[in-house]
């Protein structure tokens, strides 16, 4: 019979080992560890998150610490944050640059921390829960790092920092059993580290944590030095955001358009055993889907099926214990499924124009995610109660069936897509290059040449940011003040001393001819046009 110290040893480890083995097959070493001069160029949203990081760690320190001078200069700088540069990792990476190679970024690391934390604080949930036997650890471990809208958020590094959700689900488990100055000092810490990994995954944190007054509370309990402490940490995440400078930015509109689809949970997209392919996904909106997937997974499924069937009394007192934490659950999937109610394909209820305030969190499906970890510790909590081998086997049965997912950002993690510039000829001229104009910027695009223009724009800003030369332009999600277009100034100016400036094909035929000796000053290098 093992001692709960060996017990507790054995569960950690068996997680932690399962993690680094899943993010060493997942993610290849030149994806976790890049360097500058790679071969092929980073896509979509990763390339948008990895330029502003690499401008950030190679920028000098400043106040905000996110904020980058050299990056979007026509704009006055970058605050990175709001390219989801994630602080937490870039600030700590920034401290550390004089060990790094040159062209270093965190985001494929981010991908190797997050699925290595991810089972091990699954382990710390289940066992805030109270269940702290091995077998069932093993069970929550496997099934934790095979979550669906987990595993499907690849392409989105910092939204991949789930384990914060199981961390903060557990705090709140420990937190309405045995509270303690300490526990409630680490539960602000997590909020702010949440923060300054993505807002999203801090409005939910900080969700989590109001759950404990409003439970206390639905017990007859005291509530109120609880209610107090959860608004002291909302009181450290807004000083923080104040200091960090994301008060007051705004980005774009949509709440409702990207919600999720009262289907989504049960609909096996990406499910192995049900054959059902992961993309597309239910979309009642005409928005993708994609936001709003959550298909919880067979394991969990069948955990929570077998559980509440063979113990339902046990299941009812458990939630009753908990109703706090459900109310807020249930507040979450509401704000998840959004005043635009979709079923299947269709819209079976819209409630009409939403609160202006909500359009902050536009893309509100992802507010299941703590709906759905929930879930999967009830289930294993249940499952522990009839047997513990079934909790390993439910674990087993969720890591089967997705494979696909797993198949599928493996795939992506491994692409090696050629550059469709001519990355060798501007790398030269870079290296000489005192600041970079990119024509279009960003905020002069139209939305009709977007698909067409942007990833252009992102693969030059990746060669510029392997060395971080000054440029003008960047793409960012929200914004303090709207971007302005000033193209038609910009390319007619005299060119500076050590200036780039490039000019991409669809804007070739209007702007270039605006260069100042432009004849003499321009030459073409691949789809561009540089002058100097």
């Amino acid at each position: 019979m093992l001692t709960r110290r060996a017990e507790a040893s054995l569960a950690y480890l068996a997680a932690l080992l399962l993690g680094v083995g899943l993010a060493a097959w997942v993610f290849p070493g030149d994806f976790l560890f890049p360097v500058a001069g790679q071969d092929w160029r980073p896509a979509g949203d990763a390339a948008q998150h990895m330029v502003a990081q690499r401008y950030l760690l190679q920028d000098a320190w400043r106040w905000p610490p996110t904020l980058a001078l050299n990056l979007n200069t026509q704009e006055g700088g970058l605050n990175t944050a709001f390219a989801d540069s994630i602080p937490l990792l870039a600030l700590a990476l920034k401290a550390l640059r004089g060990f790094l190679p040159e062209g270093f970024h965190g985001v494929g690391l981010f991908y190797g921390l997050a699925w290595v934390a991810q089972p091990i604080a699954a382990v710390f949930a289940l066992r805030s829960a109270g269940e702290r036997r091995w077998l069932p650890a093993l069970g929550v471990a496997l099934a934790a790092a095979s979550m669906p809208a987990w595993i499907g958020r690849f392409g989105h590094a910092a939204l991949c920092g789930h384990f914060l959700l199981l961390v903060g689900l557990g705090v709140y488990l420990r937190l309405v059993t045995r509270p303690s100055v300490a526990l409630w000092v680490g539960a602000g810490v997590l909020q702010v580290l949440a923060l300054l990994v993505h807002p999203y995954l801090a409005a939910m944190t900080l969700a989590l944590l109001g759950a404990v007054p409003a439970t206390r509370l639905l017990r007859g309990e005291a509530f109120i030095g609880p209610a107090l402490a959860v608004g002291a940490a909302f009181a450290a995440v807004v000083g923080v955001m104040a200091g960090f400078g994301y008060l007051g930015a705004a980005g774009g509109t949509g709440y409702g358009n990207y919600a999720m689809n009262l289907l989504s949970p049960v609909w096996p997209a990406g499910s192995l055993l049900f054959g059902w392919p992961w993309s597309p996904q239910l979309d009642a909106t005409g928005f993708g889907g994609w936001e709003g997937y959550n298909w919880l997974g067979l394991g969990l499924l069948a955990a929570l099926v077998v559980g509440v069937v063979l113990r339902p009394g046990f299941a009812w007192r458990r939630l009753s214990r908990h109703a706090g934490l459900a109310v807020v659950l249930l507040a979450l999937t509401a704000l998840a499924v959004s005043h635009k109610v979709g079923f299947g394909e269709g819209i079976v209820l819209d409630l009409g124009e939403a609160p202006g305030t909500l359009e902050q969190f536009r893309a509100s499906g992802r507010f299941f995610w703590p709906v759905s970890y929930a879930l999967l510790v009830g289930g294993m909590v249940l499952l522990a109660r009839v047997h513990p081998v079934l909790c390993l086997a439910a674990g087993l049965l969720q890591f089967a069936d997705a494979t696909p997912l797993r198949a599928a950002i493996a795939e992506w993690a491994a692409l090696r897509p050629a550059w469709t510039i001519e990355a060798p000829a501007l790398r030269a001229e870079l290296v000489t290059a005192g600041r970079l104009t990119l024509l279009p910027s960003w905020p002069c695009v139209t939305e009709a040449e977007a698909a067409e223009v942007h990833p252009l724009q992102l693969e030059v800003l990746a060669l510029a940011s392997e060395r971080a030369v000054p440029a003008n332009t960047m793409y960012v999600a929200r914004w303090k003040t709207p971007p302005a277009c000033r193209d038609a100034q910009v390319a007619a100016a005299p060119l500076a001393e050590g200036e780039l400036r490039l000019f991409l094909p669809s804007v070739r035929d209007t702007l270039l001819p605006l260069v100042p000796d432009g004849a003499a000053r321009c030459r073409p290098i691949g789809q561009v046009t540089a002058c100097r």
